[in-house]
């Protein structure tokens, strides 16, 4: 399984020969201004909720790739506005068989309104089982809803926000981490914005000091699991 880091939240999951693409915001953002959207072709698009820093490009590439986006029904109703075609709404709880795995939606303690300031629905954290475990926080604050994740699936890695001031800082994403019984950790949602910025060493050094790694990727940059 191949993870690549496009910026922000978004991140591509290359598993048994398919592409899933998680939260695409890419052409806005200043940072990854040296990946090419219209090159990207997933079959797949995750959307955790419907604000702009997680869905500003998922309609243009599903519609020049094809990829069904699976979100929550607010988002799916939006996106469809917008020409997207291909769509799988789903809710908190629900599980949907994707044939690389399975995608389980679950709590995240946010906030989500669309670009146009409609209503988002309710944010989500995803979970997906497969060749290999791992869970997307979303935007959440830390919440003790995490600790049902081990219940159901064996993560072999977590991609966590740890940017603060609108998500977990990476103080409680040590706690998140903790909660889901996983030792391997994917930073997300940090460094796009000024009043997010972090100190990346005084973090590594924080989750070290817990047991727990922390992969804070380069933006086009990929690891394997």
């Amino acid at each position: 399984m191949k993870f690549t880091y496009y910026g922000h939240a978004c991140f591509a999951i290359e598993t048994k020969g398919k592409t899933l693409l998680f939260d695409p915001f890419i052409s806005p953002n200043p940072m990854a201004k040296a990946i090419d959207v219209a090159s990207l072709k997933p079959d797949y698009i995750l959307v955790s909720h419907g604000h702009g820093d997680h869905i500003a490009d998922c309609a243009a590439i599903s519609r020049q790739s094809g990829a069904e986006v699976i979100s929550i029904p607010e988002v799916i109703g939006w996106l469809q506005k917008n020409g997207v075609e291909k769509v799988a709404p789903m809710n908190h709880g629900g599980k949907k068989d994707i044939g690389v795995g399975t995608v389980k939606l679950v709590n995240a303690v946010h906030s989500s309104g669309l670009p146009d300031g409609s209503y988002g629905g309710n944010p989500a954290g995803i979970v997906v089982k497969g060749e290999k475990n791992f869970y997307y926080s979303g935007d959440t604050a830390l919440t003790m809803d995490m600790q049902l994740i081990p219940k159901w699936t064996k993560l072999d890695f977590a991609i966590l926000c740890i940017g603060d001031n609108y998500t977990m800082g990476y103080e409680d994403a040590i706690e998140a981490a903790k909660m889901v019984e996983c030792k391997t950790v994917i930073g997300v949602h940090y460094d796009t914005f000024p009043v997010i910025k972090i100190d990346h060493e005084q973090a590594k050094k924080a989750f070290a000091d817990a047991g727990i790694t922390l992969h804070l990727l380069n933006i086009g940059e990929s690891i394997e699991f």
